[in-house]
């Protein structure tokens, strides 16, 4: 298949997953409060505890998902997790106690692995001279998706009830797994570059790559940062409304900012790694985005939290493109679905350990003390990286080792 044609689906499909996420996951506080009945005092137990073992199960299912996509392919890594989710929220909108859901959200581990599983696709058909503006137009579409969601989730609630919102993200989730099954092509496999047959990689071979730890950890602190705001951001900005507006479309719309933010510079992001270097570009957005995550933590009124909302989105946004862009250029291509599949991982390990860390935080101390956390957490993870990474990952994830991957991949997609 032509590659923009892939981009095409692959960025569609971005946009209606993250739609259907961020409809639902960002209102699970609320949800457990107005429709499962769970006591005031461990709604936040409750929440984190939710986030936290889909995550936690997924850090252990990526890498399996990610081999079986090098082994019996990507179309069907697509398929089987968009299938699954759609079960998955199907059942969300059926429990009736925060026990059921948590019970849901195990089982939506198992399930997850659609982004990651796209990123192959994607790492598959594009050329690498047009893999920074591909990962920004697949981070723009994940983000826009964040815009929507919220948005449609907030005004599903107000007129027709929050499981309403589950029931159409389970459709949406079924209408990715048709359009895969009838419209996206299995890519050629490569076992060759330049005439030379392409060694066989492990997870062990991986993990011993030092560019490959440095990803993950990225990767994990990344996410752990963002999953220690998200499950508390709705009731923060109920903390913070004086008005009579609904708060689930107050945090719909305040969700949105970043959103918003994040879709408009995630293609800036894309251009600057390939020009740039995606080491320059990742440094740069940890340092800022965490500084400004810092700042986040002192409006006491919603117009300023907004303003900041949309500051942090603007430098977020190029953090997970550039490390996935990375990723691609130091991993061979038979192994992209395990580099993948050990980055997801990570991802998602970090994913369960922020909502753990912001719910003790908020127990402790307040709400705004999660933000100056999580900034001081970014700001660290860019200190790093601007000072202390090895010259081989600053060389390697930099401009000038596009073109040499490049000249690489485009002699394997002559010979498949």
């Amino acid at each position: 298949m032509n590659w923009k044609i892939i981009l095409a689906f692959m960025v569609s499909f971005a946009l209606l997953m993250s739609a259907s996420y961020t409809m639902l996951i960002p209102f699970l506080p609320l949800y457990l409060e107005k429709e499962l009945h769970a006591s005031y005092d461990s709604i936040s137990m409750w929440s984190g505890a939710c986030f936290a073992i889909t995550f936690g199960i997924s850090s252990f299912a990526a890498p399996l998902w990610g081999k079986l996509s090098d082994k019996i392919g990507k179309k069907s890594m697509i398929i089987r997790s968009s299938l699954l989710l759609s079960v998955t929220y199907f059942l969300a909108g059926t429990v009736h106690t925060p026990l059921q859901l948590f019970l849901v959200r195990a089982f939506q581990g198992i399930a997850a692995g659609l982004w990651p599983a796209c990123l192959i696709m994607i790492s598959a058909y594009v050329p690498k001279n047009r893999l920074g503006l591909s990962m920004g137009l697949m981070q723009s579409a994940n983000i826009t998706g964040g815009v929507l969601g919220p948005l449609f989730g907030g005004l599903l609630s107000m007129g027709f009830g929050m499981r309403h919102s589950f029931f159409i993200g389970s459709a949406v989730l079924s209408l990715i797994c048709i359009s895969t099954i009838f419209f996206i092509k299995e890519p050629p496999a490569v076992t060759s570059i330049n005439g030379k047959p392409l060694e066989k990689t492990t997870s062990k071979t991986l993990l011993k790559d030092k560019n490959i730890i440095i990803l993950m950890v990225g990767m994990l602190v990344a996410n752990a940062v963002i999953m220690q705001i998200q499950p508390i951001m709705a009731l923060y900005v109920q903390s913070l409304n004086k008005s009579t507006m609904d708060v689930v479309l107050l945090s719909g719309i305040i969700l949105s900012f970043g959103g918003f933010a994040g879709a408009m510079s995630s293609p800036f992001w894309g251009r600057a790694g390939q020009k740039k270097g995606f080491y320059n570009a990742v440094t740069v957005a940890c340092l800022g985005a965490g500084t400004l995550m810092i700042i986040q933590s002192l409006p006491d009124n919603l117009l300023l939290f907004g303003i900041t909302q949309f500051l942090v989105g603007l430098c977020f946004s190029g953090i997970f493109p550039s490390f996935n862009s990375i990723l691609v250029l130091i991993t061979p291509p038979n192994a992209r679905g395990i580099s993948f599949g050990i980055l997801s991982s990570a991802q998602m390990l970090g994913g369960a350990i922020g909502p753990i860390v912001g719910s003790i935080i908020v127990g402790l101390l307040s709400f705004s003390y999660v933000y100056i956390f999580a900034g001081s957490t970014l700001v660290l993870l860019g200190l790093y990286l601007l000072f202390l990474a090895p010259a081989d990952f600053k060389d390697k994830a930099n401009s000038t080792s596009v073109v040499k991957h490049v000249t690489a991949d485009a002699n394997a997609q002559k010979e498949v």
